[in-house]
């Protein structure tokens, strides 16, 4: 069986390099935490090297990696740096995909810092370079893509019919504070609580009513909120009932948050590797929504193509959650 992952980290050397310069000026939670973790030769050689990723793929049965920018992304930086970092990886992963386009293909990055920029490097990312896709890691400094000066983004994703895969990040400043303790600010709980707060704002902020066709990729089985649908229907509606709208603030949306997230929204198993939120996540959104991931260099490769191959799924629902998903959203060329 195929194995396509799809949520496999990378980044250029002078992606890193640029982090350990932040980190040199800036001191927060996050840019103490990069600066001991891009300070590993073996964290940024598995970042950066692809030879030596390919080892590990073979090794296991992965077919084919989908890159993606490391977290936090460009976004952390100024509008100007961010941009030309974006392009400079766009570049680097294009020639690594042409190099080996069996094994590897790419998501474009952006910097959303300057919208308009961003929205012609997501033109030139699908037409120029190649690439399947577009990431954005969540929040930009704080704001959301709810807000409308980001949607010349949204309106470039929609008009190349390019998948965004929105990947979690560190909470913002505004919010970092409580996440910080205990280690909950990175994967443990605060990436799934601030990218499914990301989703929500889209959700509830009416961008699918505004953009029908968008597509939308979350990793970690949905960020948590497949468990949340039932609840999120039920509490928009009693709201919607008792005419309690305009005094939260909320807007009347054209269908049930549900309806969007199942209808806009594709996900992935990345980091996720126990049967039952599996099969969960199978019931709630159907066997073409869910594909597979590893979430490489920050999950064992071994873990999570050993959880894919003994889940008790039939032969259909494994063929397209192992490859023919992801071979169709993201138009990767099928095996002969």
């Amino acid at each position: 069986m195929r194995l396509i992952a799809t949520e496999e980290a990378f980044a250029p050397r002078d992606y890193i390099d640029e982090f350990l310069k932040l980190t040199r000026t800036i001191d927060t939670p996050v840019t103490r935490y990069l600066g001991i973790y891009y300070k590993k030769a073996e964290a940024v050689r598995q970042l950066v090297d692809l030879d030596h990723r390919l080892v590990e793929m073979d090794a296991h049965g992965v077919d084919m990696h989908l890159l993606s920018i490391t977290a936090p992304g460009v976004q952390a930086f100024d509008a100007g740096l961010g941009t030309d970092l974006a392009a400079l990886a766009n570049e680097t992963l294009s020639a690594a995909v042409a190099a080996r386009p069996t094994r590897f293909a790419g998501l474009g990055a952006v910097a959303p810092q300057d919208p308009q920029r961003a929205a012609r490097e997501v033109t030139r990312c699908m037409t120029g370079l190649g690439m399947k896709g577009i990431i954005i890691n969540s929040h930009t400094q704080g704001e959301y893509l709810d807000d409308p000066k980001f949607w010349p983004i949204l309106e470039a994703l929609v008009a190349a019919d390019a998948p965004l895969y929105l990947h979690p990040n560190f909470p913002p400043d505004s919010m970092i504070g409580a996440y910080s303790d205990y280690g909950m600010m990175g994967a443990l709980w605060g990436f799934g609580a601030e990218t499914s707060l990301h989703v929500m704002r889209l959700i509830m902020g009416g961008v699918f009513d505004a953009f029908p066709t968008l597509k939308l990729v979350l990793g970690h089985l949905g960020e948590a909120l497949p468990f949340w649908l039932g609840r999120l229907d039920n509490r928009y509606q009693n709201i919607l009932r008792r005419g309690g709208l305009e005094p939260l603030g909320m807007k009347k949306l054209q269908r049930l948050p549900s309806d969007y997230f199942r209808e806009n929204v594709w996900i992935t198993t990345s980091g996720m590797m126990s049967n039952e939120p599996l099969r969960f996540c199978l019931d709630m959104m159907g066997a073409d929504r869910v594909m597979f991931a590893v979430d490489y260099p920050y999950e064992q490769t071994a873990e999570a193509v050993d959880f894919i191959r003994k889940a008790p799924l039939d032969e259909e629902t494994m063929r397209k959650v192992a490859h023919a998903n992801a071979e169709q959203l993201f138009r990767i060329v099928p095996s002969a």
